[in-house]
């Protein structure tokens, strides 16, 4: 059965309420494992231990849950045992020492191993995001040959080339996201994925086979816009569900309770944020290829991919991998201009 296949895995998590009267303070707690159950006899690396840190907690983050994942262990009913440690934050100014946080208690519990990548914390649904980004797919292709039709291209064509697309899209983004993390090709499979990674890899795919199959490339890849970013909307809340591409911790009045996958906690929900622009973005690329005609291919295609690319930007502070801010400036200044580029074309129709 797939369940008991190698590597096995185990999830264990530890819940507790944020202290409404603290300063910030900081959680470390101690995970400690005993294999008390299953096959084989009993060896030494019938245990394991594992440390999980919450940094920042303050009085509005409210419920809290910190998950470690111990994989690579040996089959069958394991006890853990979580032991917190709070450690108090800073000074505040005039009033001197802040409250310190209240104790929190020791727990035991038992749990069962799983196929390692199955293990999440709680909150995670990591199966919604390949049903909502085949959802989109299905939606984009669809309103994709709607467009091409309407503008008297081929068709079938466009079709297999999109799919084809979407493929290299994929596997372009996973790639992206093992240059990213710097990590081996040998977790391939259990990497994530991209968005960059996918919209080189399926544009670049896309403008090619184009070229190849002598279909107009500009307004090919006009006629597809709607599509793509209709399918962002649609894909991206698999983000926030599956625990990728996180946004910060906050106990702002706009926070969310999501997970990482390993710290469950109120955050900034920056993949909704996202999907609310891709929606948008969406809408005004459709009426524009409905309604507008601009003298250059492409224009439409090329301003609304450096929009999304520009709020990306915006948005990256408030993530919990933010991107470094000589980056972000430099690559907002070259969205900017083209920006102005296409809409300066597309007036002139």
């Amino acid at each position: 059965m797939i369940a008991e296949a190698d590597p096995q895995g185990l999830g264990a998590t530890y819940w507790f309420e944020a202290d409404p009267s603290a300063a910030p303070y900081s959680v470390t707690i101690r995970f400690s494992g005993t294999r008390i159950s299953g096959e084989g006899e009993p060896r030494a690396d019938d245990r394991f231990e594992r440390v999980e840190r919450v940094d920042g907690i303050t009085a509005g983050m409210g419920r809290i849950a910190v998950t470690t994942r111990a994989q690579g262990i040996r089959s069958g009913t394991w006890r853990v045992t979580a032991t917190p440690v709070v450690q108090v934050g800073a000074r505040t100014g005039t009033t001197g020492t802040a409250p310190k946080p209240a104790a929190l208690p020791r727990t035991v519990t038992t749990a069962a191993t799983r196929l390692a990548p199955l293990v999440h914390g709680p909150g995670v649904r990591p199966f919604v995001w390949p049903a909502l980004v085949g959802l989109g797919t299905v939606v984009a292709i669809t309103v994709q040959a709607a467009l091409l039709a309407r503008a008297n291209l081929d068709v079938a064509t466009a079709v297999m080339i999109s799919l084809i697309a979407s493929v290299l899209g994929f596997i372009g983004a996973k790639f992206y996201y093992l240059a990213l993390h710097r990590l081996h090709p040998r977790h391939f499979v259990t990497a994530g994925t991209c968005i960059q990674g996918f919209l080189l890899g399926a544009i670049g795919t896309l403008a090619i086979a184009a070229a190849v199959f002598r279909l107009p490339v500009g307004a090919f890849l006009d006629a597809t816009t709607p599509g793509l970013f209709f399918a962002m909307a649609i894909g991206r809340p698999g983000c926030f569900f599956g625990g990728c591409c996180a946004g910060r911790p906050a106990d702002s009045r706009w926070a969310l309770w999501s997970s990482d996958r390993r710290l469950g906690i109120r955050r900034y929900p920056v993949q909704l944020v996202e999907t609310a622009v891709a929606l948008l973005l969406g809408v005004a690329t459709l009426a524009l290829v409905l309604a507008v005609h601009p003298p250059v291919g492409g224009a439409v295609f090329t301003g609304a991919v450096a929009a999304y690319t520009f709020i990306r930007q915006l948005l990256f502070p408030l993530r919990a991998d933010p991107r470094t801010p000589r980056g972000r400036a430099l690559t907002m200044a070259v969205c900017a201009i083209v920006i102005v580029a296409a809409l300066a074309v597309s007036a002139a129709a």
